[in-house]
């Protein structure tokens, strides 16, 4: 018997319910309708009558994050990473470089495509090319940018590479929330890297989450890194690697979370931090900490001397009767610039 309309969209919403109780992809609920359907290795996407391959994902590889993500960022899609303030400008483009060189490792002979406006490098500035082999294994031929003059140009060069093929990924830097970056622009953009089956990054800096076509929105902040470890152990004063909180926005299960990511550059990997971690660290820090002022020769500071006692003399004693005039010196003793002046 045909499903109508109204029975259809019910049992989707309940899927829907399920899936985000469960925390998996609602489309993961639904069961092949054919033999073909069960025979192939396709996910049955039941609200768009579409089917999606086992590695349209890209595994952020830190299992509890994938895991939230069902699977990781979607590779044919566009997605939002977000900076809430501008000083988070560094914490956001350096995410986005560490998913390229997750990217780059399945696509290695492609370029990446890095677009954004003559005020966003202005304020960002572009990354350093020593530090991206350094860091991310990518190399500056392997960066290519595009700085346009005005918002429009920059969102048209994005559409245009969005359907190429011969880019591993397009990176759109956009600060604020511009009026023309609406919700239609946002689809052009998602449609074109589903049908070049390529990832758009739209960066956003300093902007306000608002309604937009991308299914994925994470909000990227810095965190403070974790000191350097050593064969004794964690080196005091030091400087390790680069750490970033994550907070899922927006996602396809609409599961809220944050974590604390670290790039690891050696290994071009993602590592979580655990929640206690970053208390020991502390402790540790605290251990070795050292006195910005050296002690005193004689070992402990002598306890300060109290200070003298003074008595107010009563009100309405002779003492306390006219202070001002008792106070008052005398005619010789009077200032010779408090005078008068004679003229002549």
């Amino acid at each position: 018997m045909a499903m109508t309309a109204v029975a259809r969209e019910t049992v989707f919403a309940l899927r829907r319910q399920i899936a985000k109780i469960e925390g998996t992809l609602p489309e993961r609920l639904a069961a092949a309708t054919s033999d073909a359907d069960v025979n192939t290795d396709l996910t049955i996407v039941r609200r768009g009558i579409a089917a999606a391959l086992p590695d349209a994902f890209l595994p952020i590889g830190v299992e509890r994050l994938d895991a939230a993500l069902s699977g990781g960022l979607p590779k044919a899609a566009l997605s939002e990473i977000h900076g809430t303030q501008t000083r988070d400008a560094g914490a956001v483009a350096g995410f986005a470089l560490s998913l390229t060189s997750l990217i780059l490792k399945q696509a290695p002979g492609l370029p990446v495509l890095w677009i954004g406006t003559t005020e966003i490098f202005r304020e960002a500035g572009f990354p350093y090319a020593r530090g991206l082999r350094a860091s991310f294994g990518i190399g500056p031929e392997q960066l290519l940018f595009s700085e346009a003059p005005r918002l429009v140009d920059a969102l048209w060069v994005a559409e245009e590479a969005a359907r190429m093929t011969a880019l591993a990924a397009v990176i759109l830097e956009i600060r604020g929330n511009p009026q023309r970056l609406d919700l239609t622009a946002t689809r052009r953009l998602h449609a074109r890297a589903q049908g070049a089956g390529r990832p758009v990054f739209l960066l956003r800096q300093a902007a306000e989450p608002e309604p937009t076509a991308a299914p994925l929105r994470l909000i990227v902040a810095s965190a403070p890194a974790a000191p350097r470890d050593t064969i004794a152990g964690p080196l005091a004063g030091s400087i390790g690697r680069p750490a970033f909180t994550l907070t899922i926005g927006k996602s396809r299960t609409a599961l809220p979370g944050q974590f604390t990511l670290e790039w690891n550059p050696d290994e071009r990997a993602f590592d979580e931090r655990a929640s206690g971690e970053r208390g020991g660290e502390e402790r540790q820090r605290a251990k070795n900490s050292v006195p910005v002022v050296s002690l005193s020769g004689r070992g402990k500071d002598p306890a300060a001397a109290p200070g003298a006692v003074l008595a107010f003399p009563a009100v309405g004693s002779p003492a306390a009767i006219s202070p001002t005039a008792r106070d008052q010196p005398s005619r010789p003793q009077r200032a010779a610039h408090l005078g008068p002046r004679r003229a002549g």
